[in-house]
């Protein structure tokens, strides 16, 4: 008889909060880089401006909407991709086909989007606010005030303002990391070299974050541009024209601190879960 682990719904949620905690300054700078009208400052020269002007701690500035993001998004997200691979790999034969892994993927990180869409618009203004003049910051006190502030001020309507980008976002996301991993790790474990272990998962998070960082990039821009406006846009399709004068190269502004920000937190995110599953996961006799 083998013994394997099954991940739990909410293992997902948990592993993206503790990936949250580590990469949150990283995230925070690209926020801070996308959100520039023109290229005046790069990743480190943008890390020591914020660090000189409001503190170390400013770095961690929004950290609470990130871990609600993290518990709206990345539980959702992952909970329905998890428990329906889980579900269809113990009625059928052998893992699913890759392009399963993706439609599945795809519908997860979509819903997961849509849910985490507050947070995440309270989590861009929080982490953009200390670039604005003292008398036009919005000063929330942590994410919850933050989502009640602009149900309350601008309406619930602007509380799901760039759902269809953060969907969209998600999706991709979701395909890049979830759908990937699992190919990966697949493949990686096909080979025979490597066992179930750190190595194996470090590699294929690591290619699943490189993917994943590719395919969002130009949706992640302009997600936070349509966050963090104030009404300059009419919609997504205005948000992207405008966009597109700047040239190609701007839908792919804040690549590398995207990269070097998604990657470590989805190496981070799939180790964690890894963990939690090994210690805590359901135990399947087979």
């Amino acid at each position: 008889m083998a013994e394997r682990r099954m991940s739990r719904w909410y293992f997902g949620g948990l592993a993206s909060c503790g990936a949250a905690c580590c990469t949150h300054p990283l995230d925070l700078i690209k926020v801070h880089l996308q959100t520039q009208q023109e290229v005046k400052m790069r990743m480190v020269g943008m890390a020591v401006h914020v660090v000189k002007n409001d503190g170390v701690l400013a770095l961690y500035s929004g950290l609470s909407a990130s871990l609600c993001r993290q518990m709206s998004y990345s539980l959702t997200r992952f909970a329905i991709y998890e428990t329906v691979r889980d579900m269809m790999g113990s009625t059928s034969q052998g893992p699913m086909p890759f392009y399963q892994k993706v439609l599945l993927g795809a519908f997860g990180g979509f819903t997961g989007g849509f849910v985490g869409t507050p947070a995440d618009m309270v989590n861009v203004r929080m982490q953009n606010d200390m670039k604005l003049p003292p008398e036009l910051r919005r000063n929330y006190k942590h994410a919850i005030d933050g989502v009640f502030r602009v149900f309350r001020e601008e309406g619930v309507r602007r509380l799901f303002s760039g759902a269809t980008m953060a969907s969209s976002r998600g999706a991709m996301v979701t395909v890049g990391q979830l759908a990937c991993y699992d190919q990966v790790k697949q493949l990686v474990l096909g080979t025979g070299m490597m066992g179930d272990g750190m190595p194996t998962h470090f590699l294929s998070s690591f290619i699943a974050g490189g993917c994943a960082t590719f395919l969002c990039q130009p949706l992640d821009v302009l997600k936070t541009r349509l966050m963090n406006s104030k009404g300059e846009y009419t919609g997504v399709t205005h948000c992207l024209r405008v966009t597109a004068k700047l040239g190609p190269l701007a839908f792919y502004k804040g690549l590398v601190p995207a990269g070097i920000r998604l990657i470590p937190h989805t190496v981070l995110t799939f180790v964690f879960l890894e963990q939690l599953k090994k210690h805590f996961g359901i135990r399947i006799i087979s």
